[in-house]
């Protein structure tokens, strides 16, 4: 079955500046290579420099005048999150574009970050929560369009408010969805809050739907030696144009919202079961829709990732 193109036009980025996390593979680095290509400076914080170099070298493969950057991160490490916040902030450049898509999902055995958070929650929500707040002066200053990247996950599940890390009964699936649910719910609550203090950010939602990454190959850093069956399944349906998308069809929903998406809205793929196809808006998952919750997930973060000051009111 031939796959039918699927492409967005991108305005002219010329002289903007946006940090992509996760953009050293799979879908982070195929919206790396769109926004360069549009002709934005792209921060690429990576924990893996050689992978980060490995992936410029692709990006430049395609678009050899990209201006792109590797700085070090690793968002399980609050205090590595810290480092980079000032780091960029020394550097004085305001940030008009945060895409934050890196992630882990699923480690088969009960992780934890440096600071003693299940690897999901503090990474894929608190690492990014807190990154937030310590470029908030940054992305003031560049009335940045900040895109959060969730997951069909958040569409199921809930937030385990009596067992945040999964200390009693892990289980990995519903661990991942909380860490989506915060997310989802955490960039509402900034968009809210942006408006409400005239902060000047935008804020929005993305999903990729389905589409063969690493997100569920062998990863021995989470503990998976093997990549799972449903890593396989997902290769042999993508490959054949099935329903799912590719990389590069999932990254388009993120540049859409991150480029010319609306404020509080949220984007994926408008294929069959929105696993695959074209961006389009999507219709807000039910769970991210309580603004209470949003406000208490805000709270709670503040507390966890100790940014009371970073991350104002």
């Amino acid at each position: 079955m031939a796959r039918k193109p699927v492409n967005i036009t991108v305005p002219d980025l010329s002289g903007r500046r946006a940090v992509v996390t996760g953009g050293s593979d799979g879908i982070g680095l195929e919206v790396v290579a769109r926004l360069a290509a549009a002709g934005a400076e792209v921060v690429m914080p990576v924990r893996n420099e050689q992978k980060g170099a490995a992936a410029i070298a692709a990006v430049r493969d395609r678009t050899p005048d990209a201006r792109l950057s590797l700085r070090t991160l690793d968002l399980s490490s609050l205090d590595s999150v810290a480092a980079l916040g000032e780091s960029l902030r020394r550097e004085g450049e305001p940030i008009h574009y945060l895409i934050n898509n890196a992630g882990v999902m699923t480690p088969p055995d009960r992780q934890l970050t440096a600071d003693g958070f299940e690897l999901q929650f503090g990474t894929n929500h608190l690492g990014h929560f807190a990154l937030v707040a310590h470029l908030m002066p940054l992305l003031r200053a560049g009335r940045a369009r900040v895109t959060n990247q969730i997951s069909v996950a958040a569409n199921s599940g809930a937030i385990n408010w009596d067992d945040l890390n999964w200390e009693r009964s892990y289980d990995g699936m519903r661990a991942y969805s909380q860490s989506k649910i915060a997310f989802g719910l955490f960039a509402l609550e900034l968009s809210r809050r942006s408006r409400r203090n005239d902060w000047g950010i935008t804020s929005n939602l993305s999903h990729p739907g389905v589409a063969a990454t690493s997100l569920l190959a062998a990863r021995p850093e989470v503990g998976r030696t093997r990549q799972t069956a449903g890593r396989r399944l997902i290769g042999a349906m993508s490959a054949a144009g099935i329903l799912l998308g590719t990389p590069a069809s999932a990254a388009l929903p993120a540049v859409q919202a991150a480029t010319i998406g609306q404020d509080a809205t949220f984007y994926g793929p408008s294929g069959p079961g929105n696993l695959g196809g074209a961006p389009a808006e999507q219709k807000l998952y039910s769970r991210l829709r309580s603004e209470e919750e949003a406000a208490r997930v805000w709270a709670v973060s503040e507390k966890l990732t100790r940014t009371y000051e970073a991350a104002p009111r």
